[in-house]
């Protein structure tokens, strides 16, 4: 247990003025949580601050626990307090608590199904620390582990919702979360989440794009901007990649083409997840992935990335194009 407050290796750029002023969803979606069910724990590696964890460190200090830059032995903490009938939530950057302790995760929380929930902050290309922080793999390891929940919600209120949806969930998730940064604005207290089910944004009859967390906002402004051109398309907000809702592959099957969003490799994340639910149910659509492709990515503004690797809103309508033609063909 850890009261003393203390600056962290964590937290250098913590607080820029934006994020100083940022409303803490996750933050405050987890102290809430604690508040109803007391075997919720909090769990941090070093990065109190980013992960939104000081609220809980500040207001339930004896249910918090600092372990530093080890993460996977914050992991094996984590599989000993739930097999004790606690609910860890355990906290880094999404590279670090997955990739760098991915063999404690698969035998110590995966492989028992341990009910500890992994939460990870700085998705794919949304920072300006370069390869070492930009998780581009996560959602792939993640997915390929049997009995993980795989989520990446979009907008403070699902954020929220998705919170109180895997707390009460029995088993282990993976949490996909951007980092607070003042622009999310106020959440709405009435939105619902439920774990393996999409969220119809947008309907459309010329074509489908399927995507998650940051990416769903690049997909409503594609459909805008496609719309300007004739085009009538849907969006579906997919923030569960593991369980994939099956009744994408009958919505699927209503229009020519279908474009997935990921802020993730186009290798093993939403795009493969999809392609293969697709596939095996015989649906047959134009289809392309948006996404990191097969590279590493330098660092900088989230904006600056997404146009130079490829994951914004001319991208999307250049895809979608492409898979409307062989849609037709």
């Amino acid at each position: 247990m850890t009261t003393p407050v203390q600056l962290e290796v964590g937290d250098f750029n913590a607080r820029s003025a934006s994020a100083a002023t940022a409303i803490r969803h996750y933050g405050e979606a987890l102290l809430d949580a604690a508040r109803r069910d007391p075997r919720i724990v909090c769990l941090t590696a070093d990065l109190t601050l980013p992960t939104e964890t000081d609220l809980f460190r500040d207001h339930l200090p004896e249910r918090f626990h600092q372990v530093g830059i080890a993460e996977a032995n914050m992991i094996g903490i984590a599989g000993g307090l739930a097999r004790s009938g606690e609910i860890p939530f355990v906290h880094s950057f999404c590279v670090f608590a997955t990739r760098r302790c991915y063999d404690q995760i698969a035998m110590q929380l995966a492989y028992p199904r341990a009910n500890v929930k992994i939460i990870g902050v700085i998705p794919g290309l949304s920072t300006l620390l370069g390869v070492s922080h930009q998780a581009i793999d996560d959602i792939a390891l993640m997915r390929a582990l049997p009995n993980m929940t795989v989520i990446e919600p979009f907008g403070p209120g699902q954020v929220r919702a998705a919170v109180a949806a895997i707390a009460a969930h029995d088993g282990p998730v993976y949490l996909r979360l951007k980092r607070a940064d003042g622009s999310e604005g106020a959440a709405d207290p009435a939105e619902a989440f439920s774990i393996g089910r999409m969220r119809i944004l947008r309907e459309g009859r010329d074509g489908l794009l399927v995507a998650c967390g940051m990416m769903v906002d690049v997909a409503l402004k594609a459909a805008e901007g496609l719309g300007r051109e004739g085009k009538s398309v849907g969006v579906v907000d997919m923030a569960t990649i593991k369980p994939l809702d099956p009744a994408l592959a009958e919505l699927a099957r209503q229009v020519p083409a279908v474009v997935t969003l990921e802020n993730h490799s186009i290798i093993g994340g939403l795009g493969s997840a999809v392609a293969e639910l697709l596939l095996e149910e015989g649906v047959s659509a134009g289809f392309r992935r948006v996404g990191v492709r097969d590279t590493f990515a330098e660092g900088g503004s989230t904006a600056y990335l997404f146009e130079t690797y490829g994951l914004s809103e001319a991208a999307v309508i250049h895809a979608f194009q492409q898979a409307s033609q062989r849609g037709r063909g």
